[in-house]
């Protein structure tokens, strides 16, 4: 591993699994659970933003009582050893930055983060529960997350597409590769040459584009990789 680089680490949320976070759409995800449509989407917050409000407060302070597991860490130390390392995650749970990792690119936003959609200002805020959930008169903060039917910000694609381009070492961790368009990400990186290596214990849509594939959870297959990191 020595020998690489320029390494991109593409996680989804297979990752933060280890660290007590369920997935979406795996088994016992969010979304087997609850109805996006009534939680994770622009019209939803419209027309009842306390409930939507009261959902993701929920997730925030789960997500706050878990801590980054070895997987994490060892992609942070990674990056430490290797600067031109970058990390594009699908995931809003900030976990990577608590394991001390930098130039994290997040693909679907951050949930400790709000946006006023009247003002445009973007704060972090890591209350839980939120103290004010409005931040005007006539509108109400609303997380910084990519819900269902929003697009993601342009100059956080442009980011990661320069890393992918560029990149000699690519591996992709616990995403399922079913979200759109960052499940079309990967190929960028193959078209490009790079080394591919997909770490998740089932096979994905996107399998076939990797020369290695390890069928294995997160943090014991980037032990083997990249032993003594951690």
């Amino acid at each position: 591993m020595k020998d690489f680089k320029r390494i991109v680490f593409f996680t989804g949320a297979g990752l933060s699994v280890e660290s007590g976070i369920p997935t979406y759409r795996g088994s016992g995800g969010v979304w087997k659970q609850y109805n996006y449509q009534e939680y994770a989407c622009e019209e939803a917050f419209i027309r009842d933003p306390e409930k939507v409000w009261d959902f993701h407060d929920q997730r925030r302070a789960m997500i706050a009582d878990c801590q980054p597991n070895i997987a994490h860490k060892i992609i942070a130390e990674v990056q430490r050893r290797h600067p031109r390392t970058t990390i594009i995650t699908q995931n809003i749970d900030g976990l990577h930055q608590r394991a001390s990792a930098r130039k994290v690119i997040e693909l679907h936003g951050s949930i400790w983060r709000l946006r006023c959609p009247e003002s445009g200002v973007i704060e972090d805020n890591f209350e839980v529960p939120l103290a004010e959930r409005r931040c005007g008169r006539n509108s109400w903060w609303r997380p910084d997350i990519v819900w269902f039917g929003d697009a993601l910000r342009e100059e956080t694609t442009d980011a990661a597409l320069r890393a992918l381009r560029q990149c000699d070492l690519f591996l992709c961790i616990g995403t399922s590769a079913v979200v759109y368009p960052a499940a079309r990400m990967p190929q960028i990186a193959v078209d490009n040459g790079a080394e591919t290596i997909e770490i998740n214990p089932e096979k994905t849509p996107i399998s076939p584009l990797f020369q290695r594939c390890m069928r294995s959870s997160a943090g014991p297959a980037l032990a083997e990789l990249f032993p003594g990191y951690i």
